[in-house]
């Protein structure tokens, strides 16, 4: 077949469905938005599960006057010389102990008051009520247990809290997120299939007196079914270069520009997913809708148009 004729059958073909043809690339585009998203989402979180560990700290609040259930709280508030005793027992756990620092109940309140400083109950807690506090980062996060056994009863301390627990938390929340993305993605790419394979018999019936005098000429099956399946790639690959299209905005100006601002903080540095994960997923985005698209409408073909 040539190429100006193959060609020209798709442009026709194109101009008698173009309402199909939207359809097929808004569906693709979606489909393919979210499994990019889904697909974004899971880097994001095997990326942010070693940073956050490595940045989680594990802490021992320090007993305030208020507080009575803990063993070590039993005389009261923490004294200077139980203060000073935790700090040894810390500095006697090197090398687990990596480093530690204590946060006075000044400088407790301060931090506070800033993070509720819109909480119209802010004023009814007393200073005093905010403990002290030593955060302690650990060479290897798991051993928490060694900190926790260590602590938990020692005289003055209140508690012990592992951030780890938070962090798993929030990484479970990430992860669920993830999969519920890509579980809707695949719910899309079952509606493009169905869409697809439609577009397919509708246009296979809309032009099936062409197809009648291509197979009284001889024309092969390959000849009359390729301008079909063209036209669908082509829709798919739109599809496909819109969806690349949003999710480069959404990495860009959403990720890359307006969360690394917010989460950086003091240090400047966050590790987020970016347009280098984006362009590493896109080869297999845009492959994986040309051949869905090119296998489900010749299937369809196989299946609507007798040659």
């Amino acid at each position: 077949m040539r190429p100006g004729f193959l060609l020209g059958e798709v442009g026709n073909g194109l101009r008698r469905n173009f309402s199909m043809f939207v359809s097929v690339v808004l569906v693709t585009m979606v489909s393919l938005f979210f499994l990019g998203v889904g697909l974004l989402a899971q880097a994001q979180v095997n990326t942010a599960k070693g940073e956050w560990y490595d940045r989680v700290q594990v802490s021992i609040f320090l007993c305030t006057p208020d507080s009575t259930d803990a063993p070590g709280c039993a005389g009261g508030a923490v004294t200077p010389e139980q203060r000073d005793q935790v700090e040894a027992d810390l500095q006697g756990l090197e090398p687990l102990v990596t480093e530690y620092f204590y946060e006075s109940n000044e400088e407790a309140y301060e931090r506070f008051t800033e993070q509720f400083r819109n909480s119209s109950a802010l004023d009814s807690v007393p200073q005093e009520s905010i403990p002290a506090s030593f955060r302690v980062n650990l060479s290897d996060p798991s051993k928490y247990d060694v900190i926790r056994a260590a602590f938990e009863q020692a005289p003055g301390v209140d508690s012990v809290e592992d951030q780890r627990e938070v962090v798993d938390k929030l990484l479970a929340f990430l992860g669920a997120l993830s999969w519920g993305a890509l579980a809707l993605a695949v719910a899309m790419v079952v509606c493009a299939v169905l869409l697809i394979s439609t577009t397919i018999r509708l246009t296979a019936w809309t032009r099936r007196r062409e197809t009648a005098i291509q197979r009284m000429v001889g024309a092969s099956a390959f000849s009359i079914h390729l301008p079909f399946v063209l036209e669908t790639v082509v829709a798919a690959l739109l599809g496909a270069a819109l969806a690349v299209g949003l999710l480069w905005a959404t990495v860009r100006f959403g990720i890359s520009g307006f969360l690394s601002e917010l989460l950086a903080g003091e240090s400047g540095l966050v590790s987020l997913v970016g347009e280098r994960d984006l362009w590493f997923l896109t080869p297999f985005l845009v492959g994986g809708a040309v051949l869905l698209a090119a296998v489900t409408s010749w299937m369809a073909l196989l299946r609507h148009v007798r040659v």
